[in-house]
């Protein structure tokens, strides 16, 4: 059985804990950020990584680094009991960016009217950097009374190619996961739309514009055919998407186009969605007979749907952000994470755990620092009731 004391544990007391960590917390975020740890050079996410592992293993974390081959590690460190009569609860991060190595020369580390600024600072150095500051001071207290793991990986960005199947692995054995992404505004995300991406390349027969027109056979003018059918696949009532993002073809405007390509993003909200829209981009077939179509890609994340766990997850974060004054609502977005991977397990997901700021992925991303010790307090009372 859980301890009664633990039960009793006052919101209040774990914001003023929270507070008192709150420059450790800042250091810690500036050390992470100025790793820079773009998702495409291991050897800067690894180092990235492991700085977090040395800074688990201070805190008395159990850990355990998968390493992989082409990818970031993944470090797991465990705390609290190694057995307990609760499942476990799984805290899901990255610590790998889409700023490529330099970006801090452009926008440098600093902290500057209210906000921490930097590449990754939100999306999301803070989020892990946060989960260790909770543990810290759960550990300290002696407050955690199931195990806790923390799962940071390096490849998210890209579609968590390499760490995918470890975390459902570790995720299918816990009882709730906690995803640290930042929020949404000051919501948490109950729900996220899947994602998925082709290429579509169009094969043609090159000729010369004036003299041998007859003979060409247009890769252009077939993918545009193809590129009005997929557009035209949109349902914005079922929050499915397809957007053509980016399109190429041709060598020369004299010169028939032998050869073009399409890359096409594919977001939906209903699991049920991604293997229609799988069937139709297989059915894609040219026009014209003289050219042919290769179409690869698929879903690569399945969408987080609103399931009954995950709302009751929120109640419960809700009810405790409630007893700090706090007003916590709750948001669907469009963008998808690791937590899609473990909600289609069937297991509560509840997203958005991180830091308050704004402008991830872009040169103004930064993080509100008033927000840190309260976010901070609800996800470790999120970890003890």
């Amino acid at each position: 059985m859980i301890d009664q004391a633990q039960e009793i544990v006052p919101m209040r007391a774990l914001l003023a804990g929270a507070r008192r960590k709150q420059d450790q917390l800042v250091e810690l975020i500036a050390r992470l950020v100025k790793a820079e740890s773009p998702s495409e050079d291991k050897a800067a996410v690894d180092a990235c990584i492991a700085l977090a592992a040395a800074h688990a293993k201070a805190l008395g974390g159990r850990i355990r680094m998968h390493r992989q081959r082409a990818q970031g590690s993944v470090l797991e460190a465990r705390f609290g009991p190694r057995r307990a009569t609760q499942k476990p609860l799984l805290l899901l991060g990255h610590l790998d960016t889409v700023w490529p190595l330099g970006t801090l020369k452009t926008m440098p580390w600093r902290v500057r009217d209210g906000r921490l600024w930097g590449p990754g600072v939100l999306d999301m150095k803070a989020g892990a950097a946060m989960a260790l500051t909770a543990l810290e001071m759960l550990t300290e207290a002696e407050l955690l009374q199931r195990e806790v793991i923390l799962l940071l990986n390096g490849d998210e960005e890209i579609g968590s190619p390499a760490s995918r199947a470890l975390t459902e692995q570790i995720a299918a054995t816990c009882d709730a996961v906690y995803v640290l992404e930042p929020a949404q505004g000051l919501a948490c995300k109950i729900a996220r739309k899947g994602t998925g991406n082709w290429r579509i390349e169009v094969h043609g027969i090159a000729a010369h514009a004036g003299l041998d027109f007859d003979k060409g056979a247009s890769a252009i003018c077939e993918l545009a055919r193809i590129v009005e059918t997929v557009s035209s696949w949109t349902d914005l009532p079922r929050g499915l998407t397809v957007s053509v993002g980016v399109a190429g073809g041709g060598s020369k405007s004299n010169v028939v186009p032998a050869e073009a390509w399409a890359e096409v993003d594919v977001r939906i909200a209903r699991r049920s969605d991604g293997p229609r829209i799988e069937r139709r981009f297989a059915s894609l077939r040219p026009v014209d007979k003289r050219c042919s179509v290769t179409v690869t890609g698929g879903i690569n994340r399945p969408p987080m749907e609103r399931i009954r766990g995950t709302v009751r997850l929120f109640q419960k974060a809700r009810t405790l952000a409630a007893e700090l004054d706090l007003t916590l609502d709750e948001a669907a977005v469009g963008g998808a994470s690791d937590g899609n991977f473990t909600s289609a397990l069937g297991i509560a997901t509840l997203d958005g755990m991180g830091a308050v700021g704004e402008g991830a992925h872009a040169a103004h991303e930064s993080v509100l620092v008033e927000h840190l010790a309260p976010r901070t307090a609800l996800l470790a009372g999120m970890l003890i009731r």
